[in-house]
């Protein structure tokens, strides 16, 4: 008869309190998503127009790399990552935010964080509070 591991923590399948499974793994989908579409835009955006409004370009190019990492410590399970980086992200899409309001000529274009992520449907505004939410909530 095999043996089984009574040290491993044993939950029903689709609690969402891991992340192969229910909210966890929606929120890592999206942080994925989302950071491949900040890269992508990044990239082009220094490429093609940095001249245009290069604080606004690297903002979001530091914006990606949060993403990336976020992604990263979320699918891991990297806990402590992944509070930094949300956290990070969270202040970050508030203070952009609301500088890209007060100063519009540092940001004339659409950033992943500029106008609280109005380009990307508000997501980087929502996504940093649902990221945290779900990190408190899942403590273990």
């Amino acid at each position: 008869m095999p043996e089984t591991d009574t040290t491993a923590p044993t939950r029903p399948a689709g609690t969402g309190h891991d992340l192969k499974s229910g909210p966890g793994l929606i929120i890592v989908v999206v942080y994925g998503v989302l950071a491949l579409a900040a890269t992508g835009r990044s990239i082009l955006q220094i490429v093609e127009y940095f001249e245009r409004a290069p604080l606004a370009y690297l903002l979001s190019a530091a914006a990606a790399l949060i993403y990336i990492a976020a992604t990263y410590a979320l699918a891991r399970n990297h806990r402590r990552l992944a509070w930094v980086t949300i956290s990070i992200e969270m202040v970050g899409v508030l203070v952009v935010g609301l500088i890209s309001y007060l100063a519009p000529d540092l940001f004339p274009e659409k950033t992943v964080w500029g106008h609280f992520g109005s380009g990307y449907g508000f997501v980087p505004l929502v996504l940093p509070a649902l990221g945290l939410w779900w990190l408190a909530r899942n403590r273990h």
